[in-house]
């Protein structure tokens, strides 16, 4: 069974950083790409970063580019998030999420249909 827990969130001033880490247990985490989404209130789910299960490719959404960056640790079997330059339209719940095809290499990773296992979320607040 796999399962997925995020932490880091929190509440931070406009301009301020954080970094999300996500624990991943259960299945073979280094042959998964994995992906971080975020649902604001009243807004649908977004993709915001993912990686492949390689580690050479990183995608972004264009909202966070350059501002947001997506690791993995496939020791530790970890996914974190870098935070930078924070928004107040960054508020929202954080979700990271493993892709459900082993040794994906496609360059696809913006639908969440494409992730089989989610974490519970964790909340990042943007004050202005």
């Amino acid at each position: 069974q796999v399962q997925l827990v995020e932490s880091g969130g929190g509440l931070v001033q406009a301009g301020g950083s954080l970094r999300l880490s996500c624990a991943a247990s259960g299945g073979t985490f280094s042959s998964y790409g994995l992906g971080w989404f975020r649902r604001a209130p009243g807004q649908d789910r977004e993709f915001v970063a993912a990686i492949n299960w390689r580690g050479t490719g990183t995608y972004y959404a264009d909202s966070v580019k350059g501002r947001f960056f997506i690791s993995r640790d496939n020791v530790k079997n970890t996914v974190s998030l870098q935070m930078n330059s924070l928004k107040p339209e960054d508020t929202a719940v954080y979700y990271c999420a493993r892709n459900r095809r082993a040794f994906y290499d496609g360059t696809y990773y913006t639908a969440d249909g494409l992730y089989a296992y989610w974490g519970q979320g964790t909340q990042v607040t943007v004050s202005s």
